[in-house]
């Protein structure tokens, strides 16, 4: 199992990182259909903030991103609207899945969670010191801009009193 295939797998939906349950069928190397009848027969496990069925629109996007992304494979594009599972669904997955391949399994998704958390925190910060060190170079060049256009506009003002036309006594 490479971990590298299993961020490609993760989708936000609904402000949460998730992985279908075709995706997780795949990687447990079962059938989705057996993968869902295994979380219907302990449906109490799986709370509102574990797993969630997608909407229609939802599927319907996604299938879209599904079509330019991954190859049309059995299950893909069934009737039935996928369940996503969050970091805390794949956990509680893994005591419905007792089998050596989804123990293995679902150690790498919960590590491919965590990295993904860790890159968005790094990735923030790395975003807020841009944006301060931004700041603080747009302060010190605004400075220097002030003083250029104040030194044109010199320049352009002392140029323009000696090319006015003068008036009145000459001497």
């Amino acid at each position: 199992m490479e971990p590298l295939k299993i961020p490609q797998m993760i989708y936000e939906i609904q402000g949460q990182q998730v992985l279908l349950d075709f995706d997780l069928a795949k990687l447990y190397g079962t059938e989705t259909k057996r993968l869902k009848e295994a979380v219907r027969r302990n449906i109490d496990r799986f709370p509102k903030d574990f797993m969630f069925e997608l909407t229609r629109e939802e599927y319907v996007v996604l299938r879209t991103q599904f079509a330019t992304l991954k190859s049309s494979g059995r299950g893909m594009h069934s009737k039935y609207l996928p369940f996503a599972f969050n970091e805390q669904g794949v956990a509680m997955l893994s005591s419905v899945l007792n089998t050596p391949k989804a123990i293995e399994v679902n150690i790498q998704i919960i590590r491919a969670f965590v990295f993904l958390r860790k890159y968005a925190l790094s990735h923030k910060e790395l975003s807020i010191r841009l944006r301060e060190l931004e700041k603080k170079y747009d302060r010190q060049f605004k400075d220097v801009f002030d003083a250029l256009n104040y030194l044109l506009n010199k320049d352009i003002k002392e140029k323009e009193q000696r090319d006015r036309k003068r008036i009145g006594f000459k001497s």
